[in-house]
């Protein structure tokens, strides 16, 4: 049966990787991938936790069956020659990437300067800005080999806290998501003579597994961030990132930005009581 809507139509055939598919935003992003062109796709599915991405292949196949491919890898972004030899001894049907989901990323504890701990800078700067330059040079040597300069997507997981920074004890956080929002705008700028798209997907309160990290895994002080607040889900942002993909190849969803309806700013969220 061939694809009925637009989304089905613009995705089928695609190869779609995912960095940190494990768990939260990029596990629903591959799935809803999967469900949205289910006939024809092809999912590479990257995380350091290879069990989880074996659960969610798994998911995937029982939801929608053969129709679409699924290649998973561990991979810890923070290493570029462990993100070269992911790419060089990828199965030859899963190579051709044709879009990049750029998910990948943590921030750990809630110390404010000058005492964060120079391991959570290191590691935090490791993944969500050295990762992520990495694993978008890696991809744009398989982007611009294609005619007419190049072709192919790169979705970049921002957040607000790239754009509007604030205290708190995530001011590491804040500038790894700043630098990458600022690199992000310069590579559309530079790619602007090609067909390569670079998107951006900034949500605001998300609940995930990130915020049991920040805390280190205090679910007292995890709980009590969305106390009284109703965040996003990881559903919530999927269904954004596979709609930007998703586009004819003309339209560019260049920069979106979501809250939860409670939420205004970084800053200005109303907690019900």
């Amino acid at each position: 049966m061939p694809p009925s809507t637009s989304l089905q139509r613009n995705l089928n055939g695609k190869t779609v990787l995912i960095t940190g598919a494990s768990s939260g935003i990029g596990r629903s992003t591959a799935l809803e991938f999967a469900r949205t062109s289910p006939d024809n796709l092809k999912l590479v599915l990257t995380a350091r936790r290879l069990d989880r991405l074996h659960e969610v292949k798994s998911q995937i196949q029982e939801e929608v069956g053969d129709g679409v491919k699924v290649c998973i890898r561990k991979l810890d972004v923070s290493k570029k020659e462990a993100i070269d030899a992911m790419f060089e001894n990828l199965d030859e049907e899963f190579k051709e990437v044709d879009v990049l989901v750029n998910n990948a990323g943590f921030m750990s504890g809630v110390e404010r300067p000058p005492d964060v701990p120079i391991d959570v800078i290191t590691s935090v700067y490791a993944t969500n800005v050295m990762g992520v330059i990495h694993m978008t040079q890696a991809i744009l040597s398989i982007f611009k080999k294609r005619p007419e300069g190049g072709k192919g997507d790169i979705i970049m997981l921002g957040s607000m806290a790239g754009r509007e920074p604030y205290a708190g004890g995530t001011e590491i956080y804040c500038s790894s998501k700043g630098a990458i929002r600022a690199f992000t705008e310069s590579l559309r700028k530079e790619l602007i003579d090609t067909r390569i798209r670079v998107m951006t997907v900034d949500p605001g309160q998300v609940l995930t597994e990130f915020n049991d990290i920040r805390y280190r895994f205090d679910k007292d002080k995890a709980d009590a961030v969305y106390a009284g607040c109703d965040p996003l889900t990881p559903d919530d942002v999927a269904e954004v990132i596979v709609f930007a993909a998703g586009r004819r190849e003309n339209v560019v969803v260049a920069d979106t930005l979501l809250y939860p309806s409670h939420q205004a700013s970084s800053t200005h969220v109303h907690r019900r009581q």
